[in-house]
């Protein structure tokens, strides 16, 4: 019954893939604007061969569905098409700036994971205390604060003002990257036994981190309250406390096992939205990752790079939709019986 629950999600996805292939498609090259004159400039642009040539070169001059099956067969092979403005295959470009990304939002997630769980814990436990009232207002603030905002006030506080936090980017000027090997530099350091660089890294990620998970920081805090303040009051707690367990005993060993159920299947999908939601963030703190990497493909409208980027988040929330509905399945039998 599992398995076949697994195969129909997986069918669903790949139609889903497909279809998020022909509205990035569409959408990307339905964008008022001229990739020629952005690239080539007004006067190169104004020579009808430097122009037709231009065209020719990157597909341009063909019918809109001949673009599209040109863009599936690579696809299909591996190849999401050439940069406009970095020259390069955007799957080359994809592999140099994701360790970064996913560094970030690892990292944001960690936070998220280790403050929002608790907190939700705690305030529920304390319900309408000055516990409960404060973390429902962090986590009211993580959530409606733009993360542009958070990102500037917490330089302008951290390393503009009170000096005490590092310069943006991934290590300082001194610094020396370590050998590669995974791409993220944390990592990479403790391979390589170099801690006075992971010590830099670490340094350097926890600000712009820590700005990434607010949003998803406040998210998690509240559904992890909501969902044991209903397990606190389900039969079976409260004959775990008619039993004479101790408070810790009950909202540790039963109710809180019960009331994560909700929390796993969701922090699926906040990691994909962390992977995803990098672009201010990384383009704030001069973090070389896909954020960055998609602003600038964006604003010089390098069309295959931004459909590349495009598709590489539809999937990776697709593949994480997926394991988000295993999860729930093997947490809730009853999911993979329906």
């Amino acid at each position: 019954m599992l398995l076949s629950y697994f195969l129909n999600r997986l069918i669903v996805a790949a139609l889903m893939a497909l279809a998020a292939t022909v509205v990035i498609f569409l959408i990307t090259h339905m964008v008022p604007t001229d990739p020629i004159r952005a690239m080539l400039g007004d006067l190169a642009a104004s020579n009808p061969t430097t122009v037709a040539r231009f065209r020719t070169q990157w597909g341009l001059d063909l019918p809109l569905h001949e673009q599209y099956f040109l863009f599936l067969k690579g696809l299909f092979q591996g190849d999401l098409g050439i940069s406009i403005k970095t020259r390069r295959g955007v799957v080359d470009d994809i592999l140099q700036y994701a360790p970064a990304s996913i560094e970030l939002a690892t990292a944001a997630a960690l936070i998220t994971i280790i403050i929002g769980v608790p907190f939700g814990i705690i305030a529920s436990v304390f319900r309408d205390r000055f516990v409960d009232h404060f973390a429902r207002i962090i986590s009211l603030i993580g959530v409606a604060a733009p993360t542009f905002w958070l990102a500037f006030l917490a330089l302008a506080l951290f390393y503009g003002g009170l000096k005490i936090a590092p310069s943006p980017g991934r290590l300082g000027i001194t610094d020396i990257a370590p050998p590669t090997v995974t791409g993220m530099f944390t990592i990479d350091s403790i391979i390589a036994g170099d801690w006075d660089t992971f010590r830099a890294a670490l340094a350097h990620l926890i600000m712009p981190a820590t700005v990434l998970a607010a949003s998803t920081l406040g998210l998690i805090t509240r559904t992890m309250r909501s969902s044991m303040l209903e397990t606190l009051g389900q039969d079976y707690v409260r004959v775990a406390r008619a039993k004479g367990l101790t408070e810790p005993q009950v909202v540790v060993t039963h109710a809180v096992p019960n009331a994560l159920i909700p929390v796993v299947t969701l922090g699926g999908l906040a990691y994909a939205e962390l992977l995803a939601g990098t672009v201010m963030t990384e383009t704030i703190f001069a973090w070389p990752g896909l954020g960055r990497y998609t602003y600038q493909s964006a604003t010089s409208l390098d069309f295959p790079a931004i459909m590349g980027i495009t598709l590489v988040v539809a999937i990776v929330y697709l593949i994480m939709n997926i394991i988000v509905d295993m999860s729930y399945a093997l947490l809730d039998p009853r999911v993979g019986r329906r």
